[in-house]
């Protein structure tokens, strides 16, 4: 199998992850963050798992996506349906993973020029 460097120039991408937090381009960011290829909405007003709303999830299907990544936290979460609905219903694909996976996830659909963001929660 052949391995080829993904290019990432002029995109958002995810430098490091660890407790409480992520860096982005070489940046540390302590909140709870959404990424995007093109721009970073931090902090996002989603603070924890348990803080999850429909508006959350209104802004997530509002960025035009083809996926949005929920990273839960540090483990695998799954909000509510009628929440997940909210994003499904605009033809958004939505997927559920812990912090440090959502970011490994975006990294590579990013570097492959998907439309997709990260939506990390890091409590």
């Amino acid at each position: 199998m052949k391995f080829h460097l993904a290019d990432t120039s002029g995109l958002n991408v995810f430098t490091g992850y660890g407790a409480g937090y992520v860096d982005i381009n070489r940046t540390r960011c302590e909140s709870s963050v959404v990424v995007l290829p093109d721009r970073i909405v931090s902090p996002w007003d989603a603070a924890t798992f348990d803080a999850l709303a429909p508006a959350h999830f209104e802004f997530l299907a509002g960025l035009g996506m083809e996926i949005v990544l929920l990273g839960t936290g540090p483990r695998l979460r799954f909000p509510a349906p009628a929440l997940q609905r909210i994003v499904l219903e605009k033809g958004t694909g939505l997927e559920m993973m812990d912090a440090s996976a959502a970011c490994r996830t975006y990294n590579i659909l990013a570097s492959e020029g998907r439309k997709v963001a990260a939506a990390i929660l890091l409590a």
